[in-house]
């Protein structure tokens, strides 16, 4: 009988506990989850929220991914925890660098799924995770970035000038009571990257509380990434299999 795809509902996986090593010699702990049977039709390299804020791998709206994506949208979803950050899984090594240091930890997970073999890199940041995505996610593989609630600190326009000259695309989803950046004003500034696609979500906030919001960040991911995997204009919302 079909079930409910709640907060808490972990779909099944082929889920690997993960560990790659920086330029700079440093272990960073993860996981990797791929759809439960077949190859991947793309892949989402998650950056986390602000580690000093409590952002880390498993960061909701980054678990809930894991959790749903590979089995409803054939998604490889790669999750790891950048320099000093800790969550069950365990601690990575070093620690934080403000965004600065943390180019390794991106270029470290982009370098691991490229050799993995992993298909169509897409990197997802989240907060925090999109300053890394902007100034350090222009790498070989890398097909465009996802950037859920973008406060645009430490990313400039100079950032957003190399992601229009590299012509990959960015989608930027801006909470309408977003507390850094909001949808009128991140349509500003996003306007100079050509492939920008900025799409303001009406009700939510930053940290995308709630299950609505959570369906609406993960559809529009699939939406990107794999949009042959929408069942009309929507992941399901219900499950009927082992859960």
């Amino acid at each position: 009988m079909a079930q409910l795809i709640r907060a808490a509902t972990v779909l099944p996986a082929r889920r690997t506990p993960v560990t790659f090593t920086t330029v700079d010699g440093l272990s960073l702990v993860g996981e990797l989850a791929l759809p439960p049977a077949g190859d991947p039709a793309a892949t989402l390299v998650c950056l986390h929220p602000l580690p000093t804020q409590g952002g880390m791998m498993d960061s909701h709206i980054l678990r809930k991914a894991s959790y749903r994506l590979p089995a409803l949208a054939d998604l490889a979803v790669l999750r790891f925890n950048t320099r000093g950050t800790e969550s069950e899984r365990g601690r990575s090594d070093g620690e934080f660098g403000a965004g600065e240091t943390e180019r390794h930890d991106v270029e470290a997970a982009v370098r691991y799924a490229v050799e993995a073999g992993l298909p169509e890199i897409w990197l997802v940041g989240w907060s925090f995770g999109t300053e890394l995505a902007l100034r350090w996610g222009l790498l070989p593989g890398v097909e465009g970035a996802i950037l859920l609630s973008p406060p645009l600190h430490r990313a400039t326009d100079a950032d957003l000038d190399a992601w229009a000259a590299s012509g990959r695309p960015l989608t930027a989803l801006v909470p309408e009571f977003d507390d850094y950046l909001r949808p009128e004003e991140a349509r500003q500034r996003f306007a100079r990257v050509p492939k920008a696609d900025v799409i303001g979500v009406d009700g939510a906030k930053h940290l995308w509380v709630g299950e609505t919001y959570v369906r609406i960040v993960l559809n529009e991911i699939v939406r990107v990434v794999n949009p042959a995997a929408l069942a009309g204009s929507a992941l399901p919302t219900e499950w009927d299999g082992e859960l």
